[in-house]
């Protein structure tokens, strides 16, 4: 019974280790570089992004369609 009992707690340990490891990480790089997660990023929309110009493109041609009713 002891043994279950040791290894049921080892297998939490891992269990918890693996659950909060990626809070662990991004707690560190939050503290690492004076509140930037990240890095240095660029606000978002300076960049040409192909996914922001396809949805630009895909809203022009829907707002197309509806205007031709």
């Amino acid at each position: 019974m002891t043994r279950d009992l040791i290894e049921l707690f080892v297998w939490m340990w891992i269990i918890a280790t693996a659950a909060f490891a990626p809070l662990a990480y991004f707690i560190y790089k939050f503290t690492q570089k004076n509140g930037k997660p990240f890095g240095e990023t660029e606000p978002h929309g300076d960049s040409p992004s192909l996914v922001n110009e396809l949805a630009e493109n895909a809203i022009d041609f829907f707002k197309g369609l509806l205007a031709k009713k």
